[in-house]
């Protein structure tokens, strides 16, 4: 019995394999936040995202007012001022002032600015005039009916840079006023007018040649004649550097046709207006008509 109880064998005893914890599953932390936090999450997040926008705004709007504040600078996508060029306009388009209207709103040309070039208007106004016949031909001065007066000594104008003949007796000085110097004869009765040879600078604008100045002052002596008076002229000719327009100048007084011989120089000088020589003697007393011949081819620039 002791035998078999040596020899018996013993049962084995098996320990369990060691139990291994199995790792829990891992959950999303954002599905474990309640709701009510993921809302204060999102809605922080949008301010800060509506705070950087309007950060970046203002720094832009600054950055453009300084860049405008700066000499030469520019707001960022201004257009540039169109060129002075303008295209024609189109017949909806309203037409742009005329430059030439400037100086009549604005006055004078200033001292040392060459006055505009006329257009011709002022003499086609003249010609126009029911006064002025025709155009005058070019054609010399006749020598006049009557006995020349002496004229030794001269008048010096020194307002219109000429000097003159001094015609002498019957002829004598006079007031000037408003010429710069005058010279008359005794007034005759019926006649009209008094005999007159004076000179003064244009009183008339100047044109573009002294003819043309000549005509507008020749139509400007009828002022110094009788109301209703015309002129038809009787010589053309270039004298000296300037103009000479001779003339008869009709007139009717007490219902009779009357008459007077005139004429003009027009001449340049170192003054700022041409000199005007204007002569007219009525005809009661045509025998001093040859005097004019005398004034008008006497007249030189000082």
């Amino acid at each position: 019995m002791a035998a078999e109880a040596e020899t018996s064998e013993l049962p084995k005893i098996v320990a369990p394999p060691p139990r291994v914890p199995s790792s829990p599953v891992r959950r999303s932390r954002v599905g474990d936040l309640p709701m009510r936090v993921i809302y204060r999450i999102l809605a922080g997040l949008a301010a800060v995202v509506v705070a950087a926008a309007a950060a970046l705004i203002g720094f832009l709007s600054s950055d453009s007012a300084d860049s405008s504040d700066r000499p030469g600078g520019e707001p960022p996508g201004q257009i540039a001022a169109p060129s002075a060029a303008v295209s024609s306009p189109g017949p909806s388009s309203p037409r742009p002032s005329s430059p030439a209207a400037a100086p009549a709103a604005t006055g004078a040309a200033p001292s040392g600015t060459p006055a505009p070039t006329p257009d011709g208007s002022a003499v086609a106004a003249a010609l126009a005039d029911p006064r002025v016949a025709e155009p005058p031909r070019d054609r010399k001065l006749a020598r006049l009916p009557g006995k020349a007066v002496s004229a030794k000594r001269r008048v010096a104008d020194d307002k219109s840079g000429i000097s003159l003949a001094r015609l002498g007796k019957p002829w004598k000085g006079f007031g000037a006023s408003p010429f710069s110097t005058r010279q008359v004869l005794p007034p005759v009765r019926g006649a009209g007018h008094r005999a007159m040879l004076v000179s003064c600078p244009v009183p008339i604008q100047v044109q573009a040649t002294m003819k043309d100045t000549a005509l507008l002052a020749a139509r400007w002596t009828l002022n110094h004649h009788p109301e209703g008076a015309r002129i038809k002229w009787t010589a053309s000719q270039r004298a000296g550097d300037g103009w000479l327009l001779a003339y008869r100048v009709t007139y009717k007084l007490k219902g009779k046709t009357r008459s007077s011989m005139a004429a003009v120089v027009v001449t340049e000088t170192d003054r700022a207006k041409p000199a005007l020589v204007f002569v007219t003697i009525p005809d009661a007393q045509r025998d001093r008509w040859r005097d004019i011949n005398t004034a008008v081819s006497s007249v030189r620039a000082l």
